[in-house]
């Protein structure tokens, strides 16, 4: 036997390590191969180009929250399939599927803790779950955190991610943009502040209801924020449109929202609002 093939021998038996295949992340923003457990601990911003992915209610609530502070709010129960809508597969089928990817009831969670020591409810719009579309269960979602919030005394804090309305729903999904202006004011007849943080991408029906009714308008740096679609209007207005058309930073240029921050900065800028919204109304 050649000393080959005996090698080969050799390493047939040595034990193989488990690798993972999930050590390194592509970066959507500059395309850089980043270490995933470096990614994790910058909050899944790159660290290359500052690129801010897309996260879902568990981290976020993680990334704000005091640790061991927070209570995710059970998700109150609709009717799943109003219309018995199909298109290439049925509105069930959907939903189903959509709820093994992410583990989520539907597309918009909230959660009641702490940020800084200060009480807060936060509602978080979930771009995974059938992209954050709004339906009948995301209007009640948002409603009971109103409600929520309320009974805390403590402001509303909402994180909008969505392509817009959910047309397996119809004329019920559209609702919801009236429903939930009606729970925003009532917040404000609580005397309670309702903060709104856009995240990439924000679009459709839910930009023309609760996403921009903030008292504070908040966006992460670089994200996508439309009523409508850029080619859309470029076909409309029969013009070219800047680069950074709607952006975040388009439209804090353009005054439409109070600031751009940083995912790292988020939970003491909203602890510093809480307190300046909140406490001194208190101590009034």
């Amino acid at each position: 036997m050649s000393w080959i093939s005996r090698v080969r021998n050799v390493l047939s038996f040595a034990p193989k390590k488990d690798t993972p295949d999930n050590l390194w992340h592509k970066c959507k923003g500059c395309g850089t191969m980043v270490f995933l457990k470096e990614l994790e601990e910058n909050q899944h911003v790159c660290t290359q180009c500052d690129h801010h992915d897309r996260i879902g209610p568990t981290l976020r609530f993680k990334y704000l929250f005091d640790e061991a502070s927070h209570t995710v709010l059970t998700s109150p129960r609709v009717t799943e399939d109003p219309l018995k809508f199909r298109d290439t597969k049925p509105y069930a089928a959907r939903i189903k599927a959509a709820r093994i990817a992410t583990g989520e009831p539907d597309a918009f969670i909230n959660a009641s803790g702490r940020i800084l020591g200060r009480k807060a409810v936060i509602g978080v719009q979930d771009f995974a779950f059938m992209g954050g579309s709004m339906g009948q269960a995301v209007g009640e979602a948002f409603i009971h955190g109103v409600e929520a919030a309320i009974a805390a005394r403590a402001p509303y804090i909402v994180f909008t991610a969505s392509g817009g309305a959910r047309m397996q729903e119809g004329i019920l999904s559209l609702m919801q943009m009236p429903r939930t202006t009606v729970a925003i004011e009532m917040l404000h007849d609580a005397g309670l502040p309702y903060i709104v943080v856009l995240t990439d991408p924000t679009s459709g029906g839910v930009m023309a209801a609760y996403a921009m009714l903030g008292d504070v308008q908040i966006a992460e740096p670089r994200a996508t924020l439309a009523f409508t679609g850029r080619r859309v209007i470029e076909n409309t207005i029969r013009e070219k449109l800047p680069d950074d058309f709607q952006t975040s930073e388009y439209y804090l240029q353009h005054g439409l929202i109070d600031m751009v921050t940083h995912r790292k900065d988020l939970r003491e800028t909203l602890g510093k609002l809480i307190g300046l919204l909140c406490e001194e109304k208190a101590a009034a």
